[in-house]
């Protein structure tokens, strides 16, 4: 029997790693797991296609997506609405993917509200030094926009003790191994096979009483 995948959400902070992470650990587990795909109001940059990076929508019809409950969650950035589909996230959890989205804490813990099994991940550096080492490396950010990041963490650390587990991300190819151990891991806890051990209960009864 397939089993169903697990609902995982990633968060981190701006400069973390989280985004090569999420893209090692899709390339290296490619038929393990599957990335959400979030819906937007935004218009399409160059070279992104519907379906792939996102799920392109009017306001009108994303603003229905909300009415109907056809999103796990949703928040609005600068007047515009991004959103995480249920149906999409539904379909691959049934067909045995375990399922990843890249949101942030707000986000995460309104999806663990409305989906209790969530597995939750928080992505770290080791320490401060390295989180603000790596925002000024990317070498796209002004000074002022790196303070705002590295101010933004403090209040996102506050957070951190919500999630289920800690990823330092220090060095990438132990952090994606680590990652997969602990989702695989996920999979073999007691809740999460109820169905199998009522099913192997009734069976061993059976079996039993077939004996006699």
């Amino acid at each position: 029997m397939k089993q169903r995948g697990i609902l995982i959400v990633v968060s981190g902070f701006s400069g973390s790693g989280k985004g090569s992470l999420m893209k090692e650990l899709l390339k290296k587990y490619a038929d393990t797991y599957a990335l959400s795909i979030s819906a937007t109001t935004r218009n399409p940059r160059e070279g992104e296609v519907d379906g792939r990076e996102y799920f392109f929508k009017t306001k009108e019809d994303f603003e229905k997506m909300i009415a109907k409950e056809e999103l796990i969650e949703y928040a609005k950035y600068v007047e515009n609405y991004y959103g995480t589909p249920r149906a999409y996230v539904e379909k691959q959890l049934e067909d045995g993917k375990d399922v990843i989205l890249e949101i942030e804490i707000q986000g995460a813990l309104k999806v663990k509200e409305a989906f209790p099994d969530t597995l939750l991940l928080f992505v770290t550096p080791p320490n401060a030094q390295e989180l603000r080492r790596r925002l000024t490396g990317r070498g796209t950010e002004t000074q002022e926009v790196i303070e705002s990041r590295m101010t933004r963490a403090v209040e996102e650390a506050k957070g951190m003790e919500q999630y289920d587990y800690l990823i330092i991300n220090d060095e990438l190819d132990s952090c994606v191994y680590k990652m997969h151990e602990i989702i695989q891991g996920e999979h073999h806890r007691i809740s999460r096979n109820r169905s199998f051990i009522q099913s192997i209960k009734e069976d061993l009864e059976c079996n039993v009483k077939g004996e006699k």
